[in-house]
């Protein structure tokens, strides 16, 4: 009998409530005395839910510290602006002065921060390179937002928030490698190709407002007023998929089955998650989130 990926929910707009409720279902013991690297979303310095919003960084940050994390870095690379400009903006730094946490700008990274990915077996002409961080880090924790992607991802999730991982440039050459994946029509397989490189341990979705439309910095909000968790990046993925569908979305997400739009049937084909919407137990965490799981996984069937 295959295991399924379980992904939980719980509706409410209590962040620190509802975060503190998800991460209670997993084993946080493991991530005592650990390097953790954490991947937030602060693509651009606009408000939520184009951009992680500062209570649910600080509910997370909380968590891990009170498991025992020797080490807790917030890493980032902003697609839309400076990296330094939006998360001093966003209020990170003053977070990380807070709560006492590292905080890296991986645009600020030199060679030695970034190891090459090769080009064999993938979309990218030349590969690309991914931060060094988050393949030596003992845990890695993701935090993304539920959004819809107008510049060709079709929507960034967990899935396509890890691009932020990824070098824009690196010192040592003059490629532009988001150039490349901005403007490729192969730009969701190649955002699918990223992740196959490295382990993520955890992922919480903000779903209490998303982009069903626009997006990343800007969109129409509708406010599903869900948190979401899961070790899973594809079953998370799809899961928030199924929410943009249950309100109303753009075309190109409602088009045909959830496994078979691009971004998740690459990623699946490669072994990072679930292979199909039978795999995955979604597990509301209330009697209020169960009217919501009901019509989330008759979506996800479709």
């Amino acid at each position: 009998m295959v295991n399924k990926s379980e992904v939980f929910l719980i509706k409410t707009s209590d962040r620190n409530l509802g975060i503190r409720s998800l991460l209670e279902r997993f084993d946080l013991n493991n991530f005592n005395r650990k390097r953790v690297a954490l991947k937030p979303n602060f693509n651009s310095a606009d408000p939520f839910p184009a951009s992680t919003h500062i209570d649910t960084l600080e509910t997370i940050v909380n968590v891990l510290k009170e498991s025992g994390v020797e080490r807790l870095t917030v890493a980032e690379r902003s697609g839309m602006g400076k990296t330094r400009d939006v998360l001093k903006k966003m209020g990170v730094f003053n977070l990380s002065d807070e709560l006492g946490f590292d905080v890296v700008v991986l645009d600020e990274e030199g060679v030695d921060g970034w190891v090459k990915i090769g080009p064999d077996g993938t979309h990218w002409s030349r590969g690309f390179y991914i931060s060094k961080l988050f393949l030596s880090a003992d845990k890695v924790v993701q935090t993304c937002c539920l959004k819809t992607h107008r510049f060709g991802g079709h929507f960034t999730m967990s899935l396509k928030n890890s691009t932020g991982l990824v070098a824009s440039q690196v010192p040592s050459e003059s490629y532009n490698y988001m150039s490349e994946l901005h403007s490729s029509p192969n730009q969701r397989l190649m955002i699918a190709e990223i992740n196959q490189t490295y382990k993520v341990d955890l992922v919480v979705m903000d779903a209490i407002k998303a982009f069903a439309s626009g997006g990343p910095d800007r969109g129409d909000i509708v406010e599903p007023n869900l948190l979401l968790a899961s070790r899973d990046r594809i079953a998370i993925d799809a899961v928030g998929v199924a929410i943009l569908r249950k309100y109303g979305t753009t075309k190109e997400i409602t088009k045909g089955a959830i496994f078979k739009l691009e971004q998740i049937r690459r990623a699946a084909e490669l072994g990072v998650g679930v292979k199909s919407a039978d795999d995955i137990k979604l597990i509301p965490l209330n009697d209020i989130s169960l009217e919501a799981a009901n019509d989330i996984e008759r979506i996800l069937k479709i």
